[in-house]
């Protein structure tokens, strides 16, 4: 019926590598590397506390052309090019998608969520919004959101048009297989090709940021600790060395 490719799934050890550095450093990281812009301006996390990161499936929606789509909620369900992007679905994954800002069609609603939660889906990034959130609020899944609405995507102006394809989310161009990483500050796109050396990066920026709240927290001087200097760069060394050898 559709011609849809599957996205390559990274290593779990990058997946892994990249737990718990959080958007914000992983953005510093890539702007160091060159990618200025990773961060999808106007998503909201609508599920505090969420923090995720995984590879991404792409949807885009398109204008809506009547004579290329259903005509109501229900009707030639299988032409509905949203529904593959869940079919397409494995453990670990997040569904990304160009919703074009339309703040008056449900891209999503808890049905669906409940589908892709139920096959190991983490959460969805979506430049749009989704509807029924009373009832999907109570899921245990990442939101990012531009809003919700109580439309379904078939009352308005839009309608979905490819899975797995480049698209722009947000301001963000996002390719199929993108690691992202979403928490409270918002949701950001990894190029796969760069993610083992983002994880490198952002977790040694980690271990001085560690330091560094240390010693600001025991009212340390912010003009040497936060960047260090030299000093500070030596007392960093000699505390990492000994909470190296206390793991041990």
């Amino acid at each position: 019926m559709f011609n849809i490719q599957d996205i390559t799934r990274p290593d779990p050890a990058i997946i892994k590598a990249l737990e718990g550095i959080g958007s914000a450093t992983a953005s510093g990281e890539l702007y160091k590397l060159g990618i200025k812009n990773p961060h999808m301006t106007g998503l909201t996390s609508w599920k505090k506390g969420k923090s995720v990161v995984g590879p991404a499936i792409t949807l885009q929606w398109m204008p809506r052309r009547e004579d290329m789509s259903a005509n109501s909620e229900y009707a030639d369900t299988e032409l509905q090019l949203h529904r593959h992007s869940m079919y397409h679905a494995q453990p670990g994954d997040i569904i990304v998608v160009d919703a074009r800002g339309d703040m008056a069609s449900g891209v999503f609603g808890e049905m669906m969520l409940t589908y892709f939660m139920g096959k190991g889906g983490l959460g969805v990034v979506i430049d749009g919004c989704i509807r029924d959130w009373t009832h999907a609020e109570q899921l245990d899944m990442g939101m990012w959101l531009r809003g919700v609405t109580p439309n379904h995507g078939w009352q308005h102006k839009i309608m979905p048009f490819a899975v797995n394809v480049p698209i722009a989310c947000a301001g963000v161009l996002v390719m199929p297989g993108d690691i992202i990483i979403a928490d409270n500050d918002g949701a950001i796109s990894v190029p796969a090709h760069l993610a083992p050396e983002i994880a490198k990066l952002s977790n040694e920026k980690n271990e001085w940021e560690e330091f560094t709240r240390m010693k600001l927290a025991q009212g340390g001087d912010l003009r040497k600790y936060y960047p260090l200097n030299a000093e500070a760069k030596a007392e960093f060394e000699a505390w990492l060395a000994a909470q190296t050898t206390a793991n041990k």
